[in-house]
């Protein structure tokens, strides 16, 4: 079964940028695409981006657009978030998800098949 773990959160100042991992293990990445959801404190999960198998993308969200990339290297089974001119408002604890079959990218985070455990952001002076 598809493990996934994230790292690269931390406290960074507003406009600053960050580089979120998620390395899986147990299968091969290239059978998945890879979501990326968020939670503010008090919040919901919002999904942020989402990467397919062959490298497609999709942001779903107007305030990520422009501000962050998500790419993947299928031969290291690892998934990538760069997030630029970090807001405050983009404080919260970032998780990857996986979904298969890979060619395919949703952002419904009760149709994921494995999940990380998180990765804290915090944008703050």
């Amino acid at each position: 079964q598809l493990q996934l773990v994230e790292s690269g959160g931390g406290l960074v100042q507003p406009g600053g940028s960050l580089r979120l991992s998620c390395v899986a293990s147990g299968s091969t990445l290239d059978y998945y695409s890879i979501s990326w959801f968020r939670q503010a404190p008090g919040k919901g999960r919002e999904g942020v981006s989402c990467i397919a198998n062959r490298g497609s993308i999709t942001h779903p969200a107007d305030s990520v657009r422009g501000r962050f990339t998500s790419s993947r290297d299928n031969a290291k089974n690892t998934a990538y978030l760069e997030i630029n001119s970090l807001e405050p408002e983009d404080t919260g604890l970032y998780y990857c998800a996986a979904f298969s079959p890979g060619n395919y990218c949703t952002m419904n985070p009760n149709m994921m098949d494995s999940w990380g455990q998180g990765t804290q952001v915090t944008v703050s002076l």
